[in-house]
């Protein structure tokens, strides 16, 4: 038996899974990060060198893992975190994912550059959501993503801030995703031939395959060059905090503001009116070379963590990931990659598997580390890979 013919049980087995099933671009898409993908190694890096004290002969009967998320009544500390196109992973993928963390008992989180709008996405689970935006040049849009984010039932709005523009997403230009012209085009076909699954279950059966948040902007909605054109157009390098002042009178929901990872950073975004923070490097898809989510969650915990929520992302590939975060002081943590893997490889149902993989891990290093409730979880539970080093 290879071992892609065994049962996809964690992350890992849903990438491989998920490697073999979509074309190539689709897979670098959500697997690459920024040039040499430096910061991408290190995200993952650095969650590995975190070590747990296991502690033993502790009452542990009465295991925990719920927690409040901004609101949300949540089963673990968890967030499925935006993706965009993730309708091209699965067919109409947004809302097989949103069914999962429903059933999960988690936040969703939609992208708005999803390929669902808010409207199948609301009509599909009857519940609550969450909804990312970027702040685009046209504001009147901008107000009218708001309303339509509002009458959906989306009770917070997860801001991103770290995409003035978009990161150097090497692969991208060698899979003929960007650029390229007719060589790059005729390399997609190739990509698209040699994967039949998909190409029946998501290319035909999977229409429409526009940004469904975004249509009303786009004279042929079937034309994806034209959403290129105008997404590139909208993209606001003159934003500052001042922007997510004028966003903050305009929601009035929660509001994360997502893509900060320096405490004076972190501190402005309280100062303009965030209810949560998000320490996250974009998955290491805008900056290489800049340190790990994960490194930098202390210092924003310590700065900010006493007046708003501080959630981390990038590199999280199991419950034991999350559970290293929440000893860091972050009150809970979005899940990316992971969860588009399960999506690709098996759908509604992969998803629900492996967050329901998570949550009994948690649980388990819980008991096994001798703590009942997830506001025990303390930097003291912690050490370091090379902090213990070799006797001298």
């Amino acid at each position: 038996m290879s071992i892609y013919d065994v049962i996809p049980v964690t992350a890992e087995d849903h990438r491989r899974r998920a490697r073999r099933r979509l074309p190539r671009f689709l897979f670098d898409y959500i697997e690459g990060g920024a040039n040499d993908e430096l910061t991408l190694a290190a995200n993952s890096r650095d969650f590995q060198q975190l070590q747990f004290r296991q502690r033993v002969m502790r009452d542990v009967s009465t295991v925990d893992t719920a927690c409040e998320l901004l609101g949300f009544q949540s089963s673990a500390p968890m967030v499925i975190a935006p993706v965009g196109m993730t309708g091209m992973y699965a067919r109409r993928g947004e809302v097989q994912a949103a069914r999962a963390a429903k059933a999960a008992g988690l936040p969703f989180t939609l992208s708005t550059m999803s390929i669902c709008p808010l409207e199948e996405v609301q009509a599909a689970t009857q519940t609550p959501f969450w909804f990312q935006l970027y702040m685009i040049r046209d504001r009147e849009f901008v107000q009218r993503l708001l309303q339509r984010a509002k009458a959906a039932g989306c009770t917070t709005l997860v801001f991103t801030v770290d995409l003035p523009l978009p990161g150097m997403r090497l692969r991208d230009f060698r899979n003929g995703m960007l650029g390229g012209g007719l060589p790059g085009k005729l390399s997609q076909l190739a990509q698209l031939v040699s994967s039949p699954l998909w190409a029946l279950d998501v290319g035909i059966k999977g229409k429409p395959h526009n940004f469904g948040n975004l249509k009303e902007k786009i004279a042929d909605p079937d034309d994806l060059d034209l959403y290129k054109a105008f997404i590139d157009s909208q993209f606001d390098p003159s934003c500052t905090w001042d922007d997510i002042r004028w966003l903050r009178d305009q929601w009035q929901g929660k509001l994360l503001v997502k893509g900060v990872q320096e405490v004076d950073d972190a501190r402005a975004a309280v100062d303009a009116g965030a209810d949560a923070v998000l320490v996250s490097n974009h998955g290491a898809r805008q900056l290489d070379s800049v340190a790990s989510s994960i490194s930098k969650l202390p210092a924003v915990v310590a700065a900010v963590g006493s007046e708003v929520e501080v959630y981390v992302d990038g590199g999280v590939r199991s419950g034991l990931d999350v559970v290293k975060a929440r000893c860091l002081g972050a009150t809970g943590v979005f899940l990316g990659r992971a969860w588009v893997y399960a999506l690709a490889s098996r759908g509604q149902q992969g998803v629900e598997q492996l967050l329901g993989l998570f949550q009994k891990e948690i649980a388990t290093a819980m008991a096994l580390m001798g703590v009942n409730q997830l506001d025990d979880l303390n930097p003291e539970l912690l050490e370091t890979a090379i902090s213990r080093g070799n006797p001298g």
